[in-house]
């Protein structure tokens, strides 16, 4: 008998700790006025910008630093300020930064929150223009606009709750079980956050002049840098550069007069 009171007990509180998880979460619900998606957001922008800020030289170190070419830090910085000034990332308030990294290896550009972006020499060094510069820069200007970094991690505290109740009211087992179904939902999540920068990206582009079908050149750069032995798509959280060549090209529809 004590040791079902005692199971009872720990149940109970396995589903407070997940109630309140999810009660949290659900209470966070707010439209992206940019995007025009609902979307649940636990931290405020001033919180994303100080978390943007203070990674930003950690993010650097980790690629070797800046790289040490003034000329080409100012081509990046004047397409990245034509790309905020001349869409609707102006009015997000966001303080856009933007870092050409030394990294001659490795072929990425990422955004932390709040509006510091990064773009390896590797990639930029294989890009064929500046429409393609802007390609990556809106992309990524895309994904801070889209609070996506926000929003990961409100999903993040979210399953963190549901997993603690899991394996207070449940046997270890389960709660490994949950992980695991957690991780493929993030991975979900994670593909749709890159679509959705793709076609901000688009529009950023046609809106400060330059030409978007440039980013289907990126997607082909980014396929022939992953070469033959690429992570399944459904494995990855970016989706194949095939499937977001299609909805460029659809996003390119939609946007241009």
């Amino acid at each position: 008998m004590k040791n079902r009171g005692s199971a009872k007990v720990k149940l109970l509180i396995g589903a407070a700790i997940a109630l309140f998880a999810l009660f949290k979460y659900c209470s966070s619900a707010e439209v992206n006025p940019y995007t025009g998606k609902k979307q649940h957001i636990s931290i405020s922008p001033k919180q994303e910008i100080a978390i943007g800020l203070s990674s930003a030289p950690q993010m650097a170190q980790q690629h070797g630093g800046l790289y040490p070419s003034q000329k080409h830090q100012d081509l990046v910085d004047k397409i990245g300020k034509e790309l905020v000034d001349n869409s609707i990332a102006r009015e997000s308030g966001y303080p856009f930064e933007f870092h050409l990294l030394r990294d001659d290896r490795t072929i990425n550009a990422f955004a932390l929150p709040g509006g510091q972006v990064f773009i390896t020499f590797a990639l930029f060094n294989k890009l064929k223009n500046k429409d393609q510069l802007a390609g990556v820069l809106g992309h990524e200007i895309g994904h801070v606009i889209g609070r996506h970094s926000a929003a990961r991690m409100a999903k993040q505290d979210l399953t963190q709750g549901l997993l603690s109740g899991a394996s207070v009211g449940f046997d270890p087992s389960t709660a490994q079980g949950m992980a695991g179904i957690a991780n493929v939902i993030n991975v979900k999540y994670g593909r749709g956050d890159e679509l959705e920068s793709d076609e901000i990206g688009v529009k950023l582009m046609l809106d400060a002049g330059y030409n978007p079908e440039s980013l289907i050149g990126v997607m082909q750069i980014l396929k022939a840098a992953a070469g033959p032995n690429k992570t399944p798509e459904f494995q990855s959280t970016h989706p194949d550069p095939e499937n977001r060549i299609e909805k460029i090209k659809s996003a390119i529809r939609k946007y241009r007069k």
